[in-house]
């Protein structure tokens, strides 16, 4: 089921809770539901777990100001997408072309951990974003929890499409569903997730999206 997107949500009681601790250990943090960021008419949808403590959940825009954001905003700089390659408040100008960057949950879990229940609660916010958006979408899921989100947000079986770095899958409703792992610190010091490999994951879905313009007869990446 859809919903509206609601800065004041406070219907996972474990997230309000302790959002409400946070505000009161950092007066100066956003810690509150942290709401999508980018163009409104994007034909990217960037989603990732959720806010981190001292990134998005300080600066109230996703993947800005830690170091989950550093490897994301250089690549979308690099690929076209970003004006900028760093984001690091979110007065610092940065904008977004044909992107959007949005979490399957919108609120600060403790030890960036998510249950279930509530990261089926916050679905209805993710599945509104991805239906607002104004054409045909090519999502980017980071990280497993991201992709079975938006698997649902979309009512699709995740049992049919499983979640694989570098995976591509089609969307029953038309656009494609990417996989990429998180470009968390964990997994980009660990090498888990290289630059390399993150690159590649853009490259195709930029070769994807040309590869279909053209075959409209219209050329050119937007």
């Amino acid at each position: 089921m859809s919903a509206v997107f609601a800065m004041d949500c406070v219907a996972c009681p474990r997230l309000a809770g302790f959002l409400a601790q946070v505000r009161a250990d950092h007066s100066d943090y956003y810690a509150r539901p942290v709401p999508a960021f980018g163009d409104e008419r994007a034909w990217l949808l960037i989603v990732g777990l959720a806010p981190g403590l001292h990134g998005a959940n300080r600066t109230g825009r996703p993947f800005t100001g830690d170091h989950a954001g550093i490897l994301l905003y250089q690549t979308l700089y690099q690929f076209g997408f970003a004006s900028q390659p760093q984001s690091v408040a979110a007065d610092d100008g940065l904008l977004l072309r044909g992107c959007r960057i949005t979490n399957a949950v919108k609120c600060l879990p403790p030890a960036n951990k998510p249950e279930t229940a509530e990261v089926r609660q916050c679905n209805g916010f993710l599945a509104a974003e991805i239906r607002a958006l104004p054409a045909v979408p090519s999502i980017l899921a980071l990280g497993a929890v991201a992709h079975a989100a938006v698997l649902r947000g979309l009512d699709m079986a995740p049992a049919a499409h499983r979640f694989a770095h570098g995976a591509v899958h089609a969307l029953e409703q038309g656009g494609r569903l990417y996989d990429s792992y998180h470009c968390s610190r964990y997994n980009t010091q660990t090498r888990r997730l290289t630059t390399a490999m993150f690159h590649a994951v853009f490259e195709q879905i930029c070769a994807d999206r040309d590869g279909d313009r053209h075959d409209t007869g219209v050329i050119g990446r937007a």
